[in-house]
């Protein structure tokens, strides 16, 4: 469920620039990739709900521990979906699993087929001429690390174990990001339930820092 099925990248203007500007406050927007699948009946209710971790999500108090952060990160975007918090497991009408993951990686040229002979430089209108120095690619902004970061909900029927939606959001930016930005990601997977559309788009939402 939670296995991205393809490299996801996205302009560098995410919300993680945004975050990076401490000493601001105030409302922001947040843009994400998101895909959705499923079959929420027409006319089924959001009704209440309890988390369901997997096994690994629980194996060790970290483990726990990080599974409790993404739940607390998801509560606003469930009840703003219409979601109520049960009194427990057992009387929930849908149970909801969630998983995160935050990916690093460094561009350079060579990641496109059309330079992969190239080795001079290359001219940015922004950074002027960028090439291998002394420190390598990254002296320069233009080849900086570059973090995807991508959540996924998925919503069952408790009783019968039915799945019944399933959401994918994702977004890139220059710095890991803290995890306050799971709460705008969560957001925006779950900004247009329970309308379904499996094509990869664009969502924005608004986020108090």
């Amino acid at each position: 469920m939670f296995t991205p099925n393809r490299r996801l990248v996205l302009t560098a203007i995410g919300a993680a620039s945004v975050l990076a500007l401490t000493g601001c406050a105030g409302p922001y927007t947040v843009s994400a990739d998101v895909s959705s699948y499923g079959n929420w009946p027409a006319d089924r209710k959001p009704g209440t709900y309890a988390f369901d971790r997997l096994p690994s999500q629980q194996q060790n108090d970290e483990a726990a521990k990080r599974q409790a952060s993404l739940e607390e990160a998801v509560k606003g975007a469930l009840e703003r979906a219409g979601f109520k918090p049960a009194a427990d497991v057992k009387t929930a009408d849908v149970l909801v699993t969630l998983g995160a993951r935050v990916t690093a990686y460094d561009p350079v040229p060579w990641d496109d087929p059309m330079w992969w002979r190239w080795r001079g430089r290359l001219f940015s209108p922004r950074y002027g001429y960028v090439g291998p120095g002394p420190w390598g690619w990254r002296q320069d902004p233009f080849f900086d690390r570059r973090y995807d970061r991508a959540v996924a909900v998925l919503l069952r029927d408790r009783a019968s174990g039915e799945a019944l939606y399933e959401a994918h959001s994702s977004n890139e930016g220059a710095n890991r990001g803290s995890d306050a930005l799971l709460m705008p990601l969560f957001d925006a997977a779950l900004a247009e339930f329970p309308k379904v559309n499996p094509k990869s788009h664009r969502v924005s939402v608004q986020a108090v820092r």
